[in-house]
C-alpha cells in the first residue's frame, strides 16, 4: 500500500528508516518473526499472529515492497490491517483462534505421557486463551 492509501484508511504510514543497517536489522527480525509465526501454525505453544504483527511492523520500518506483501497476504493481511487500524480482531478471528487453540492443545495434551506434561500444557493453554480474551474485539461493519 502507498502512504496516501494508508492514511485514508486511517493506518500508520510505513516510513523506513534513515540508516540502511538499522532497515537491514529490521529486514532480518522481520524474516525472522515470519520463520516463528510460520513454524508456530504447527507448534502449538508458539504463537502465530504475535510474529506475524512484529514482522509487519519491522517490514514497515524496513522495506516497502515485504509490508505491502505481507498486508497482501490473503490469511495473515486483514487481520494485521485490523490490529493497525483499530488494535483489535474480528469476533470470527478470534472464534477460529479459540477452535485451533483447543484443538492444538487438546491433541498435545493427549499425545503426552506423563500427567506432569499433560497439566503443564493444559495451564499453558489456559494462559494463552486468557491472553487471547483480553484482545478487543470489533464487529465487522455492515
Amino acid at each position: 500500500m502507498t502512504e496516501e492509501i494508508q492514511q485514508e484508511q486511517g493506518a500508520s504510514p510505513v516510513r523506513l528508516h534513515d540508516s540502511r543497517l538499522v532497515r537491514a536489522l529490521y529486514l532480518t527480525v522481520g524474516f525472522a518473526a515470519v520463520i516463528l509465526g510460520l513454524v508456530g501454525i504447527v507448534l502449538p505453544v508458539l504463537p502465530t499472529t504475535p510474529f506475524l504483527l512484529l514482522a509487519a511492523a519491522c517490514f514497515a520500518r524496513s522495506s516497502h515492497h515485504f509490508h505491502d506483501k505481507l498486508l497482501a497476504n490473503r490469511i495473515a493481511g486483514p487481520i494485521i490491517r485490523e490490529w493497525i487500524e483499530h488494535r483489535s480482531i474480528r469476533r470470527s478471528v478470534k472464534r477460529w483462534v479459540y477452535l485451533l487453540l483447543a484443538l492444538s492443545f487438546g491433541s498435545s495434551i493427549l499425545l503426552m505421557p506423563t500427567v506432569w506434561h499433560q497439566a503443564m500444557l493444559a495451564a499453558l493453554g489456559v494462559v494463552l486463551a486468557m491472553f487471547i480474551w483480553r484482545i478487543p474485539v470489533r464487529d465487522a461493519e455492515a
